[in-house]
């Protein structure tokens, strides 16, 4: 069912809509409709993609700040790795008994950091909890 509208717009906005409509096929109230009909629909879209955008935009932020954390971690253990390497001496390869204490001890660091990572505690720095309501 439509409804008769008596509606009051600029000239410059009736000459536009004139010129539309001046095809064989083109109908004034038809442009009308379609155009107000577009309108309201993008306005419960625009609400959604705001508070969409807020929310993309805090992400991120936190993103580029774990990468940020990220480099420097990479950037550290590669400078201790190869600091580590061009100051200790390689462990001959008979000497078993430095080679089985060197296997242990690495193998107490994995279960170590095992540990620490699943109970949630860290050695160096406290992790940052996320913000309420984010």
């Amino acid at each position: 069912m439509k409804v008769r509208q008596n509606l009051y717009i600029d000239r410059e906005i009736s000459d536009a809509l004139e010129a539309l409509a001046s095809g064989p096929t083109a109908n004034k109230s038809r442009l009308v409709n379609d155009a107000l009909a577009d309108w309201l629909s993008r306005q419960g879209t625009k609400k959604i993609d705001d508070l969409f955008k807020l929310r993309l935009d805090r992400l991120s932020r936190d993103i580029a700040l774990v990468r940020r954390d990220l480099e420097v971690v990479l950037e550290s253990l590669a400078l201790f790795v190869r600091y580590q390497l061009l100051v200790t001496a390689p462990l001959p390869e008979a000497d078993t008994a430095a080679l089985a204490v060197g296997l242990e001890r690495f193998e107490k660091f994995v279960g170590q950091v095992s540990r620490q990572l699943g109970s949630g505690r860290r050695t160096f720095g406290a992790v940052h909890e996320p913000e309420q309501g984010s």
